[in-house]
């Protein structure tokens, strides 16, 4: 909401719904510290290499928490004990290589018409012992009460800011022995031979994924997805794939190059694409929040900020970032909405996963009352329209500035025409008062923000 590199960060929330970590039921001591620290390895890497970013969401506390990796014990053939297999099965199925084999433009690769599994459960199990014997780095800090039960004492908060260690020295109950698996593992053809130590492992592993043919296309197309369109051609997903494994130095995975190519394709800036029918997604809640706030002014140095999780769909945003209600994000990258156009048409839509008619009017109701400052989230802030002011007694030109600098000129003929007729009816002349003319300005905001043609970005 506040302060620069705005591409830097829309580019690293778009991250946070790939390699997803959500607030809600974080088992982790200092889970809001645990959270913003994962922020910030992605907003950190968010231009950087795709493996380097791969191991930091690795040996992140908040990951490590969220999917078990933290006290992941090696077997033990007398308990019948196994490593956990949770962040392995996670690793592949969502955040490198997906379920089945990929063409580099995307497309499941076919063999006698049926898809090919990347992976099966032996797989599972031989990576799995790669992430046992990873534990929170307490070493050198003060323990202190924990907040949430002051009769508790726990590490600084500077541990969960921390890389997961392999040390059992530096963790909070040091064991007699490492906990990592020195025995054998193998998977997707690749063996790590018996007694390889913790951090040699983990690099063979995410080398392994990270070179894996399905990797650049798996990514690269949801990436489309959530910054462009959610129906690309397998032609633009083919592009910036190529770009992946190669951004024309010979290296791979270079982020900066990856974002450059999605943004910059010639099928995302096509002027053809103002009227494709295929063309285009659905705005997120939180992006529409964000644009608002940044739009407006709305956000404050001073104070505490907009601190309220707003993901209820009934009265408040229905989304709100870093909190998704499970390890597949808010929607999925394959989601249809029945009984819609984009079914018949073989499309998919994903963000209308968080659309239903509660969500539809609750949405209403939270803009109504962040565009005019009652709303208790926004804790005093209210937008700057002093601009729009200027302009409260010229409808069709406060509109048309809406227009501009909301939906970048996209508002039809007809959808000017309504907006512009509903703010005309609300009366006004010279003498009236600021406070009558802020309705004017109020409604044409939320009529903009609420028009199908906003809702759909070109």
């Amino acid at each position: 909401m506040l302060g620069g590199n705005p591409v830097r960060k829309r580019i690293a929330f778009a991250l946070s719904q790939f390699f997803v970590v959500s607030a809600t039921r974080l088992r982790v001591m200092w889970p809001s510290q645990a959270v913003g620290a994962f922020w910030d390895v992605l907003n950190k890497y968010a231009f950087g290499n795709f493996r380097d970013l791969l191991e930091e969401i690795t040996l992140s506390p908040a990951m490590g928490a969220y999917l078990d990796t933290i006290g992941n014990r090696k077997e033990d053939p007398k308990t019948g004990r196994v490593p956990d297999e949770n962040f392995a099965r996670e690793l592949m199925q969502l955040f490198t290589i997906g379920l089945f084999e990929l063409n580099i433009d995307g497309t499941p690769r076919l063999v006698g018409g049926q898809p090919v599994e990347t992976y099966g459960n032996r797989d599972v199990e031989g990576l799995a012992k790669v992430f046992t014997g990873w534990d929170v780095d307490v070493s050198g800090l003060a323990i202190v009460s924990d907040p949430r039960q002051a009769s508790v004492r726990v590490p600084d908060p500077e541990s969960v800011r921390r890389r997961l260690t392999s040390d059992p020295s530096k963790w909070q109950r040091p064991e007699s022995e490492s906990q990592h698996s020195l025995s054998e593992k193998t998977f997707l053809g690749t063996t790590i031979p018996a007694g390889t130590g913790p951090q040699k492992s983990l690099d063979v592993a995410l080398d392994a994924l990270f070179n894996h043919p399905n990797t650049g296309p798996f990514f690269v197309r949801q990436m489309i997805q959530r910054l462009v369109t959610s129906n690309p051609s397998p032609e633009y997903v083919a592009r910036v794939a190529q770009v992946f494994n190669n951004n024309g130095k010979g290296v791979r995975g270079d982020l900066f190059a990856v974002f450059k190519a999605i943004l910059t394709d010639e099928e995302a800036n096509h002027p053809l694409g103002l009227n494709d029918m295929r063309f285009g997604k659905l705005r997120e809640p939180v992006v529409r929040f964000v644009q608002f706030g940044r739009t407006f002014g709305l956000y404050s140095s001073e104070g505490i900020g907009i601190n309220r999780n707003l993901a209820d769909g009934a009265e408040l945003l229905g989304q709100a970032p870093l909190r998704s209600p499970s390890v597949f994000n808010f929607f999925r990258p394959g989601f249809t909405p029945a009984r819609s156009v984009a079914l018949a048409n073989k499309m998919v839509g994903p963000e209308f996963q968080l659309v239903n008619e509660t969500s539809v009017a609750g949405y209403i109701n939270f803009l109504t009352k962040t565009v005019d400052g009652r709303g208790f989230w926004l804790n005093g802030f209210k937008a700057d329209y002093s601009t729009e002011l200027s302009m409260a007694d010229d409808a069709p030109k406060l509109v048309a500035r809406l227009d501009l600098i909301l939906a970048a000129g996209q508002l039809r003929e007809d959808t000017l025409t309504k907006i512009i007729g509903a703010v005309g009816s609300i009366p006004i002349s010279e003498s009236s008062s600021e406070e009558e003319k802020l309705k004017r300005v109020h409604i044409a905001v939320m009529l903009v923000l609420s028009s199908i043609d906003y809702l759909v970005q070109k």
